[in-house]
């Protein structure tokens, strides 16, 4: 009798502890590996540099087509965009020309 007293006493007295124990562990894990841990955290960082990466990326070949496109503005045109183009659209145009520009005051014919 004193026995079963005795082990549940040691029973009551243990499940407080493993209660917290258990709660401790549960908000640790969570706290590392959980939707909102510190492993989402880093890997957030990495999503985050790479989007930075891809804008920086995005932003300059933007840049390269609105220097692109400028050159065919209705209110002033390229002259040498104007034959890039129109040589490409024509099928005209070998991968391997050199297209060299020539100032306004030099004419060849």
């Amino acid at each position: 009798m004193n026995i079963v007293r005795a082990a549940k006493r040691l029973a009551i007295a243990a499940i407080p502890p493993v209660l917290f124990l258990s709660l401790t562990g549960y908000f640790g894990w969570n706290a590392l590996r959980g939707d909102h841990g510190l492993r989402s955290y880093a890997l957030r960082q990495q999503q985050l540099i790479r989007a930075t990466a891809d804008l920086k990326a995005a932003e300059t070949e933007r840049t390269a087509w609105e220097t692109r496109v400028a050159g065919l503005r209705a209110n002033h045109i390229d002259p040498d965009t104007l034959d890039e183009r129109a040589r490409a659209m024509l099928n005209v145009a070998d991968p391997n020309d050199v297209v060299v520009p020539y100032g306004q005051g030099n004419k060849l014919f």
